[in-house]
């Protein structure tokens, strides 16, 4: 049984910093791609960032703020996240596929964890 579980989230002040952590068990990642998605209330999942083992791929939103990255060895992927503003606030999810092509898509991630909340208070 593969598991998501992720950890990091909480609240900070706006122009703040927070990293987020997701470790994957039951299966390794290792030539497939792991990333972020993140969701508000009343709006739907979205994109945030994602790497496989050629490349990273980022949202326009958060491009230049946030950076994720990933252990191979340790089966886990991260998410800093730099100037964070209150339109970040979400919770967010880490995804996890056997592919190795990094999609923006929800539906291109086979694995999910239950999700962490960052609050970015104004």
């Amino acid at each position: 049984q593969v598991q998501l579980v992720e950890s990091g989230g909480g609240l900070v002040q706006a122009g703040g910093s927070l990293r987020l952590s997701c470790v994957a068990s039951g299966r390794t990642f290792s030539s497939g791609t792991m990333g972020w998605f993140r969701q508000a209330p009343g709006n739907e999942r979205e994109f945030v960032a994602a790497i496989s083992w050629s490349r990273a791929l980022y949202s326009d939103s958060v491009k230049g703020r946030f950076a994720v990255s990933r252990d191979i060895a340790k089966n886990m992927v991260y998410l800093q996240m730099n100037i964070l503003k209150p339109e970040d606030t979400a919770v967010y999810y880490c995804a996890a596929d056997q592919s190795s092509s990094p999609s923006m898509s929800p539906i291109s991630y086979e694995y999910w964890g239950q999700g962490t909340q960052v609050t970015v208070s104004s």
